[in-house]
């Protein structure tokens, strides 16, 4: 029996796919061996990641002057990786609001020069910059975004106005796929695939056309994205399983209606926990604004903290997974994942409802 798994991630794969994947282990498509046995180079890898490619195109709306890229390194990486291929002796301005925004705008300083346009860690990052918080500059190489803080559970619905010429970059790791997104809106998009694509290790990587050839002299041929559009993701041996499996994924949604019907589901599991959390009379508490609450990672706290260890053993009887908060932060976190289902939302909705008429 499968548990109800509300990790940041690796998280919660659609069991459809996962049982396709297990299927096809051994002998893929009659081919008696596995995917992961395959010679990248091979025609049936080769369809395997054009595939994917044309599915995550249709999904996304991606237009044909943007290239996608199956990389590898985990979006951290890519927190180095962006400046190394944009930066090219300019500056780049970052708005900070959460952890990984805040790493990314520190490695970025490792690169070369990066200013911090906007901030919101002195409140405690429980919200987004308002328009006259965000100082631009003009001759930026980029602005960059962490569009979904998968910690602080800070979600951006709307994006800032950047100067006229200024391309967006975004992480977009933990939300990519949860809802529609206009990618002719952004330079850049890169996100880790282990939240709703597969699993960790694979990162998918959006660039517009323009963007590439700028990398840094110093820049390893592996990092460099010129280099690898050329080569189609495969100068070197890519992810190949995770490739697969974000196939997969991505076959799977466009089967659920898309990414429009993905956001409805979406938009009613969020809403039901958050109803539950408001609905407590304050025994839980969530900071996040309300027009910023995320859809994908729900950050909460209990009244008295000394209960953390009962609910979470009283989750685990329940088969209720992955809800302790992150460390700089406490208290609980769910993350609610297009692969997670409304019972399991439905099921943690009623241990909070049942532990606060016992505890409260």
């Amino acid at each position: 029996m499968r548990i109800f798994n509300f990790s940041a991630g690796p998280a919660v794969l659609p069991t459809p796919v996962l049982e396709t994947a297990r299927d096809e282990l051994l002998d893929w498509h009659g081919r008696g061996m596995s995917i992961m046995e395959m010679s990248h180079r091979g025609k049936d890898f080769t369809g395997v990641i054009e595939t994917a490619e044309a599915d995550l195109r249709t999904l996304m709306g991606i237009p044909s002057n943007y290239k996608v890229l199956f990389l590898q390194g985990g979006a951290t990486q890519h927190f180095a990786q962006v400046p190394m291929n944009l930066l090219a002796g300019r500056s780049a301005d970052y708005v900070v609001t959460g952890s990984w925004s805040k790493k990314a705008f520190k490695e970025a300083q490792r690169i070369g020069t990066a200013r911090l346009a906007a901030s919101t860690e002195a409140d405690h990052f429980t919200g987004l910059p308002g328009a006259g918080e965000l100082d631009f500059d003009p001759r930026a190489a980029y602005v960059h975004l962490c569009t979904n803080e998968t910690i602080h559970g800070v979600e951006m619905f709307d994006l800032p106005v950047v100067p006229d010429g200024v391309p967006l970059v975004a992480d977009m790791s933990s939300h990519i796929l949860s809802r529609p997104v206009d990618v002719s809106k952004f330079g850049l998009i890169y996100a880790g695939a282990q939240k709703n694509v597969g699993p960790a290790g694979l990162v998918i990587v959006i660039v517009r056309e323009d963007l590439l050839g700028k990398a840094l002299p110093t820049t390893p041929s592996v990092m460099d994205y010129a280099v690898m559009a050329e080569h189609g993701s495969m100068l070197n041996t890519p992810p190949t399983f995770g490739v697969y499996l974000a196939g997969l994924v991505f076959k799977h949604l466009l089967a659920q209606g898309g990414l429009a019907a993905v956001e409805q589901a979406n938009i009613a599991k969020a809403r039901l926990l958050y109803d539950a959390i408001e609905a407590s009379g304050g025994f839980y508490r969530n900071p996040v604004a309300l027009p910023c609450r995320s859809r994908m990672n729900v950050p909460f706290t209990l009244a008295d903290g000394a209960l953390d260890r009962d609910f979470l053993a009283e989750a685990a009887e329940r088969r209720l997974e992955g809800l302790k908060g992150h460390k700089s932060v406490g208290g609980m976190r769910a993350s609610i994942y297009n692969a997670m289902s409304p019972d399991g939302v439905r099921a943690l909705v009623g241990l909070m409802q049942d532990f606060a008429a016992r505890k409260a």
